[in-house]
């Protein structure tokens, strides 16, 4: 790790000693790495962003949205807790971002969890949503997640499926006109939580930014279930998120809109897979079921 940070991480956690630097994990496609700092005080987690000679613009933006993101809305945290942010700039070829670090308040990540594990995960979003309900975001994304049409163009280009593809912007329009919008995380499979004995937490940003609530919650669901389980929890699931967003915010029609949009919200990610990796695991027989379903609708 580049010095000048170290000397940062020292001056924000008062500090006179590194104890250790834990690589947790490089960065997608080579754009840097992230790395838990052990000081004499605390342990902080420090993105470190370099951008390679031939960055992509949707890349280097996702990773001005992330900083923006922590910088600007995250001093309410309670109902839906993310780490804290401590520090942010620019060091010759770096950009880093400077995190509480979750593992002091005992957050965890899974790669499988319990029933009552997903449940966390789904009141989180629903607190999240419901936080930010109708709040214009600026600086972040017009249009969260990751997979949205207009910033897929050779995804688009390359799906097999020609019907859904007659279609795709059908869908993408319909999801963008929906009459309540909120700040969706836009990337949160069960890989971006973590997890205590009470409650989750949620990591990552980078394309957090406008959208109807319910993309994140089939973005999630996918990440945990197979299409057997997915027909069997799907109710369950639904229920309990708008049971836990009701609790927040007292607008029936909300709920309403969303339900009818979650089929709408499958098969948009399913139009991704389609153009990107049509052999996924994702692209099962749940998710047939749901493009038939809005094929016939639209």
């Amino acid at each position: 790790m580049n010095s000048k940070i170290q000397e940062l991480v020292k001056i924000h956690t008062n500090s006179e000693n590194i104890l250790e630097i834990e690589l947790i994990q490089s960065l997608w496609d080579g754009y840097g790495e992230l790395n838990r700092v052990n000081t004499q005080n605390k342990s902080v987690i420090v993105k470190l962003i370099k951008y390679p000679v031939s960055a992509h613009k949707r890349k280097i933006k996702s990773y001005e949205v992330e900083i923006d993101w922590y910088k600007n809305y995250t001093k309410h945290i309670s109902v839906a807790y993310t780490p804290k942010y401590i520090a942010s700039g620019k060091i010759e070829d770096y950009r880093y971002l400077i995190l509480e670090d979750l593992k002091d308040k005992n957050f965890q990540q899974k790669k499988e969890v319990s029933f009552e594990e997903i449940k966390y995960c789904l009141k989180w979003l629903a607190s999240f949503h419901a936080k930010y309900l109708n709040l214009e975001p600026k600086k972040l994304w017009n249009i969260g997640s990751y997979w949205h049409l207009e910033t897929r163009p050779d995804e688009y280009r390359s799906m097999k499926d020609l019907e859904l593809k007659e279609v795709a912007h059908l869908i993408d329009q319909k999801l963008n006109q929906a009459k309540y919008q909120t700040i969706i995380h836009g990337d949160a499979k069960l890989a971006n939580f973590l997890i205590n004995d009470s409650k989750a937490s949620a990591v990552d940003f980078q394309y957090v930014g406008g959208g109807c609530g319910i993309k994140d919650v089939v973005y999630f669901l996918s990440s945990i279930y197979s299409a057997d389980e997915l027909f069997k929890n799907e109710e369950i699931f639904l229920n309990y998120y708008f049971e836990k967003f009701n609790q927040l915010v007292k607008n029936k029609e909300i709920e309403d809109e969303w339900r009818e949009l979650y089929p709408y919200a499958w098969v948009d990610f399913y139009r991704f897979l389609n153009g990107w990796a049509p052999e996924h695991y994702k692209v099962n027989k749940y998710s047939k079921e749901m493009r038939d379903k809005v094929i016939k609708c639209i």
